[in-house]
């Protein structure tokens, strides 16, 4: 396991990254040029004018290439906005991510509502590289900024009765086009999740606000999103609106969906495969043809191992 710190390196623009091709297969690979050339023209401006952020030191965790800007920020899921992979990229220029605030509730000292200002004044800004693995069985690596999500749930001082925090995006169908879908819904909104007390204050989880050194696009969850490097990416909740502090496990939005397929942990778990739930001993890196091993928790065992000693993770999968 590869981890190191570097505060002496300068961010690095993604201007100075080559980019590289989207590919899942022969048939995807047209389909996702296709469609970053659509995200780059179709979207509005103001999704792409993300401002230079400061980074105080940097943490990498692989030594994998990584993922193009262009990859991460035009072929991902936000359902919020579209259940294509580019449809997010398309139509995300509607949303406003400022003025933002979030709430805080439940078995906690110091509930309240806190500005966007409010939530990331005290935290220096890190940029972390991170293996990232979608259950539909394609990966990428990205450079993410942020800051550590136990140091920011420490400052609402939770409960010793708090043993789980569960997040919920915004609910905007004004100005989110998944949202307004109807005949059938995407989804049950608002979008919820969770995690165990223990995992949110893990070292590498995360509360992300931008990437490749510059602020979060929208479609990629601006202003505030979660990176739990360990779990499949739906864990990763975008555009956070409200954090609840509680004794009993959330449901989260997957799981009500669709419980056979997905539960509440959702650790990368390369040998949980039945009938209902797809082949997970592999995946397709985007940017790349053949396809790859992947590892128990993503390549985080060593790190978060420890959290389920004693734990079926194929029946709390």
């Amino acid at each position: 396991m590869l981890i190191q710190t570097r505060p002496d390196i300068p961010v690095v623009p993604s201007s100075a990254i080559t980019p590289q091709r989207l590919y899942l297969n022969r048939r995807e690979l047209f389909k996702s040029a296709a469609a970053s050339l659509a995200a780059a023209v179709l979207a509005p401006a103001a999704a792409w004018a993300a401002d230079t952020l400061t980074i105080a030191k940097r943490v990498v965790t692989t030594s994998d290439a990584l993922t193009s800007y262009a990859g991460v920020t035009t072929f991902n899921n936000f359902y919020e906005f579209g259940s294509e992979k580019d449809e997010p990229a398309r139509h995300a220029g509607t949303f406003k991510p400022k003025p933002w605030s979030v709430a805080v509730e439940g078995q906690c000292a110091k509930p309240g509502v806190y500005t966007l200002e409010d939530i990331l004044k005290p935290h220096p800004l890190e940029e972390r590289v991170y293996r990232m693995r979608c259950v539909e069985g394609w990966s990428m690596v990205i450079p993410w900024d942020g800051f550590p999500l136990g140091d920011l749930l420490k400052r609402f001082e939770p409960s010793g009765s708090a043993k789980f925090v569960e997040f919920t995006s915004v609910l905007r169908p004004q100005e989110m086009a998944g949202q307004r879908q109807r005949f059938p819904q995407l989804l049950p909104w608002p979008y919820t999740e969770g995690l165990r007390m223990d995992e949110a204050m893990h070292p590498l989880a995360l509360i992300a606000v931008g990437v490749y050194g510059q602020e979060l696009p929208n479609q990629n969850g601006a202003p505030l999103r979660l990176v739990v490097p360990w779990k499949y990416g739906f864990k990763g909740i975008k555009s956070i609106a409200k954090i609840r502090f509680t004794d009993k496990q959330p449901t989260n939005t997957w799981q009500i969906s669709a419980p056979d397929y997905y539960s509440f942990y959702s650790n990368v778990n390369p040998g949980r495969t039945n009938s209902t739930f797809r082949d997970q001993s592999t995946e397709r890196r985007i940017g790349e043809f053949l396809m790859r091993r992947t590892l128990m928790f993503n390549g985080y065992a060593d790190q978060v191992a420890s959290l389920y000693s004693g734990m079926d993770l194929k029946k709390y999968y």
